[in-house]
């Protein structure tokens, strides 16, 4: 089981042209990320890359900032000119694209400088989605990024798996090199406090911020959906910082 035996009502979205919908359904378990990593995936690929001048949108600043109930992990100096936060799910192709193509280059060129501030915020579109968070929460802020970058540069190895191994059990031994032993896994996604906290990340970029899709990004308040390129994003950074 990845969770408590007690069921517990969340939300999943299912992105449908790169929109999203709500449906009930209950609390995670070995057999609910199985099940629905092929759905979920499915939809992901379909998410086209969009035109960024006809996506940026303004959005509350203060509303954008707040964190949520476990934190933000942050790369990059509080007083950086420009604020990213990413709002992404681990199952994402289009995601995984991004941190494979276009994050290096951000993170060495901008965040790594001082110029950038960065954030991921967790934005699950399915049960394996919400156990790779919990995952890459579970062991405190410094293996966040770490644990996160290794899911999405090895995401076809644990979120495409053909049977008869599941994803889950291919997660299991990609972690071990992250220092997760077996007792260690099973306990993470038991944890119904770190569950909830996870979805109430999720569930707040929905309703406050009007995430419907990922990845979704917020620079300097502006919201701009879909993937994007280190190009589109300089055409964007590069005048905010002057240069």
């Amino acid at each position: 089981m990845l969770a408590s035996a007690r069921p517990t009502s969340y939300r999943i979205i299912h992105r449908q042209g790169g929109t999203a919908r709500q449906r009930e359904t209950t609390m995670i378990t070995r057999r609910d990320c199985i099940k629905a990593t092929g759905l979920a995936l499915g939809a992901a690929i379909v998410l086209p890359r969009l035109s960024l001048s006809a996506l940026a949108q303004g959005a509350d600043a203060a509303a954008v900032m707040q964190p949520g109930p476990l934190g933000d992990v942050w790369l990059g100096p509080a007083d950086a000119k420009v604020t990213i936060i990413e709002y992404a799910s681990m199952t994402c192709s289009h995601c995984a694209a991004f941190h494979r193509d276009t994050w290096p280059t951000l993170k060495s060129r901008y965040i790594d400088t001082g110029k950038v501030r960065f954030t991921l915020r967790e934005f699950p579109l399915d049960p394996l989605a919400t156990a790779a968070f919990m995952l890459a929460r579970c062991d405190g802020d410094a293996k966040y990024y770490p644990i996160t970058d290794l899911l999405f540069d090895q995401q076809a190895a644990w979120a495409y798996v053909q049977k008869p191994q599941s994803p889950v059990d291919a997660m299991e031994q990609m972690l071990r090199q992250a220092g997760f032993s077996k007792e260690k896994f099973e306990a993470c996604l038991k944890d119904q406090k770190l569950y909830s906290a996870v979805n109430a990340v999720k569930q707040r970029g929905l309703d406050v911020l009007k995430v419907d899709s990922t990845p979704t990004f917020f620079i300097n308040g502006e919201r701009y959906r879909g993937e994007m390129s280190i190009e589109g994003m300089e055409k964007i950074i590069k005048p905010i910082l002057g240069s």
